[in-house]
């Protein structure tokens, strides 16, 4: 089977020699699986995408949800794909028996989500929430919140949602203004009224399922009807469209956001208590709602990352498949009218657009699913140590895995318009809205800018340094590796990973030297607002660890195409040539710590 939206032999390369997925099959919490298992739910994965997902991919695009008498419809194909996943049984795949899942890894239900977001990103937007919607539930819900939430979800007879927005707060959560009133208690637990606005909720309004549930972020009102300042005092709230008595609890509709991309994902205004409040029940204890939605919106960002560099990936593919078939031009050099032309892949200029999309899509794809190796590490390692040690680097590498993807898969999908030509601005190919689509990873979940900030004052000046050094480690022994294998090919006279080891040390060595001016600073405003170049460049760090990484992989595969390792050799070798030098300026920069920025006045822009 061909599958046209993700090299798949990239994907299997990356999970079954790269991540080692037969490690993870030993391990006790997986031991009922085997690479067996693995390869066959990957399958399943590409053939639901193809047969599924990808069919209405343009249509959902070009038929968006509408408004019709109050309802919001939606194209019903995207409704028949997701009960062919439900079908298959791959909702709760990563979740215990206990709770209707298979218990596979997070690693492979990763390739299960890069197949279908390459196939329709928007269509898997559904699935996606829904499943981050009940493992919180099934994480700080009680069992009777449990059942009634959750479990329906991962049967995929309900949905679900995260309201965190509002209008006129976007992205300050500490300045929201939903308010929840006590309303008593029952078999559910704290009940309350809520009443405010929620912005930008995907997934918020549809007749797809029996119910949709809203976990919502609200302030307990204080006694005097105030609510408390900040952060601490958010609550979070199950709020569900159909409450348990079958009526429709007081939520409205106020209106359907208009996008870019992504057009298939219903994206929503929602007003909670126009009437008598709508009814929600608190999970978990009153003020730790934001502590406790960290869970889905740590889960989501590494998700989005997932979904940009699956479409990055996308482009990838498809730009390649043009550039192979596409004849135009003649050879530099060649003067002869009547002499035929050449696909254009024999130009130098398209085989760079196609060499940077390549390390960027599949350097993407591959923290994408180093990330997901770390979640299945942490719950699973049987040491604590090991556990403790994959959860520290999952921490420091969660911005990063929600940001070098969205953050470069809009570049990379760009080349792929260019290599196409006119007709790649064109509706006529899918890379215009591959585009359009991925466009929208950089802005939710948390946009670069508050991304850069988390990497940088939390994750790095606002710790003790723990967990940078556990990436150092990892880097370090990976530069040793590649230099241990350099000095064995000597002898053999091809030595490919000297230079490539050589310059990720530099770039370590540059970023750490970086991190000790920044922490040195007298007034942290002067690294912070240097954030976002510094998360960029820490970003082309790790992922150009990775390519060496799997470079050495590569070279230790067996039944590969030569050709195939030969391409991962020289991709590592561009990465490290042409993308990893550039965070060398910027790092000086952001060590010198001016406050260029803050001396713009206003007026200045």
């Amino acid at each position: 089977m061909t599958f046209p939206y993700l090299d798949t032999q990239d994907l299997d390369f990356m999970l079954a020699d790269w991540l080692d997925w037969r490690a993870l099959a030993e391990l006790p919490a997986f031991a009922d699986h085997d690479e067996g298992t693995f390869r066959e739910v990957i399958a399943l994965s590409e053939a639901l995408a193809l047969d599924r997902f990808a069919p209405h991919n343009r249509l959902s695009d070009q038929n968006e949800p509408r408004l019709e008498n109050g309802r919001v419809v939606l194209l019903p194909e995207i409704e028949q794909a997701l009960d062919a996943f439900r079908e298959a049984g791959l909702v709760a795949s990563d979740f215990s028996a206990d709770h209707g899942g298979a218990g596979l890894p997070t690693m492979v239900t990763s390739g299960v989500a890069a197949c279908l977001t390459a196939a329709n990103v928007a269509t898997n937007a559904y699935v996606f929430l829904a499943r981050a919607n009940a493992r919180l539930i099934v994480t700080h819900g009680t069992q009777a919140q449990i059942d009634q939430w959750a479990m329906p979800q991962l049967h995929g007879r309900h949905y679900g949602t995260m309201c965190l927005s509002e209008p006129q707060a976007g992205s300050s959560l500490a300045d929201i203004r939903t308010r929840a009133l006590p309303d008593g208690e029952d078999a559910l637990g704290p009940r309350y009224r809520l009443r405010g606005n929620k912005m930008w909720i995907s997934g918020g309004e549809h007749d797809m399922g029996d119910n949709i549930v809203h976990l919502v972020l609200a302030k307990i009102a204080q006694d005097d009807g105030s609510l408390p300042p900040g952060t601490k005092g958010i609550s979070l709230f199950a709020v569900p469209r159909i409450l348990p008595d079958g009526t429709r609890n007081d939520i409205a509709l106020a209106g359907l956001n208009h996008k870019l991309g992504y057009r298939g994902t219903v994206n929503t205004l929602l007003n909670f208590g126009e009437g008598e409040g709508a009814l929600g029940w608190r999970i978990g204890g009153a003020g730790q709602g934001l502590a406790i939605m960290f869970q889905m919106m740590n889960e989501a960002r590494v998700g989005v990352g997932l979904g940009a560099a699956a479409l990055a990936c996308r482009g990838y593919v498809q730009s390649l498949a043009y550039a192979r078939e596409r004849p135009q031009g003649r050879p530099l050099g060649v003067k002869d009218p009547t002499s035929p032309p050449v696909a254009l892949i024999d130009h130098p200029d398209v085989r760079r657009m196609l060499i940077v999309q390549k390390v960027l899509a599949e350097g993407a794809l591959a923290l994408c699913l180093y990330g997901a190796r770390l979640i299945d590490l942490e719950a699973a390692a049987p040491e604590a140590g090991a556990r403790a040690d994959a959860g520290r680097l999952l921490g420091l590498l969660t911005p990063v895995i929600k940001t070098f993807p969205s953050e470069m898969g809009p570049r990379a999908n760009d080349l792929a318009i260019q290599i196409h030509g006119g007709y790649g601005y064109t509706r006529d190919y899918d890379v215009e809205q591959v585009w359009r689509d991925n466009r929208l990873n950089p802005i939710h979940e948390g946009t670069t800018g508050i991304q850069a900030l988390d990497l940088l004052g939390r994750k790095i000046l606002g710790d003790d340094g723990s967990a940078l050094a556990a990436l150092e480690g990892e880097i370090r022994a990976t530069v040793a590796r590649a230099r241990a294998h350099a000095t064995d090919a000597r002898a053999r006279e091809n030595d490919r990973l000297t230079a490539p080891a050589q310059a990720l040390d530099e770039a370590l060595t540059g970023v750490l030297d970086c991190v000790a001016r920044l922490r040195a600073m007298p007034d942290p405003r002067l690294a912070l607002q240097h954030a976002t170049p510094f998360l960029m460049a820490f970003g082309h760090l790790v992922v150009g660890w990775i390519w060496l990484d799997k470079a050495l992989a590569a070279l230790a595969a067996t039944g590969r195409n030569p050709d195939y390792i030969e391409g991962k050799l020289l991709a590592c070798r561009y990465f490290m040539e042409w993308e990893l030098p550039r965070i060398h300026p910027d790092l000086a920069r952001i060590a010198a710590g001016d406050d260029l920025l803050a001396s713009i006045p206003e007026g200045g822009f």
